[in-house]
């Protein structure tokens, strides 16, 4: 008989994800900072750039469900669901700061989420070395991301650099995880790829 576990499950997450607020077991990174005196210039920049990083969780969401679902070693799948939870620990984060500042996230989270999915799914299907290599050079690309923004806060906004600094930590270290279990190095025109769908996502999150 047909097992559909797999899918309810990936179908739930998927509502999960879009539609509920996100929780997270650690504490918000920088919650016990005082709030620091940001122009309405500033404000609207700090907005803009987590809600990328919102949209990019998003999407991380989704890739790491659409890998597990295909991926064939238990141990990938297992490591594939402990990131996708790490990353909803980063969702939660990312939503509460962006409340704080009177902010939104990114009206096309449901269009970033299906098209992550699809490509996650379709990562796994082409096997768990290249499935691990594809969420090492992820990683590293929203670690790239992250420094970009880190240096874009304004330096007296300890809060939001708080969030983001633990999350680039989560990031490398999920990377190295994904090497470690025998990941596979991409090819050079697939990261090529990925940067600009990466970018597309980007400058349009920022604002919409």
């Amino acid at each position: 008989m047909l097992n559909l576990d797999p899918l309810l499950i990936t179908l739930d997450n998927a509502l999960r994800t879009l539609f509920a607020p996100a929780h997270s077991a650690r504490e918000i990174p920088g919650a016990h900072l005082p709030e620091a005196p940001l122009s309405e210039d500033e404000r609207r920049q700090v907005v803009g750039l987590l809600r990328v990083d919102h949209a990019g969780e998003i999407c991380a969401q989704a890739l790491y469900q659409g890998q597990a679902l295909t991926a064939r070693n238990p141990q990938v799948q297992a490591e594939l669901r402990k990131a996708a939870q790490e990353e909803t620990e980063h969702l939660a984060w990312t939503e509460a700061r962006l409340a704080e500042l009177g902010g939104r996230t990114s009206l096309l989270n449901p269009a970033w989420y299906a098209g992550s999915f699809a490509i996650g799914a379709l990562a796994g299907l082409l096997g768990d070395r290249w499935n691990l290599g594809f969420l090492a050079e992820t990683e590293r690309q929203v670690e790239g991301h992250l420094d970009k923004h880190l240096d874009r806060l304004p330096k007296q906004d300890k809060k939001s650099q708080a969030i983001l600094l633990q999350m680039k930590i989560d990031e490398a270290r999920h990377a190295a995880t994904a090497l470690h279990h025998g990941g596979a190095e991409l090819p050079l025109p697939v990261r090529l790829a990925m940067r600009l769908t990466s970018k597309v996502m980007t400058s349009t999150a920022y604002w919409v």
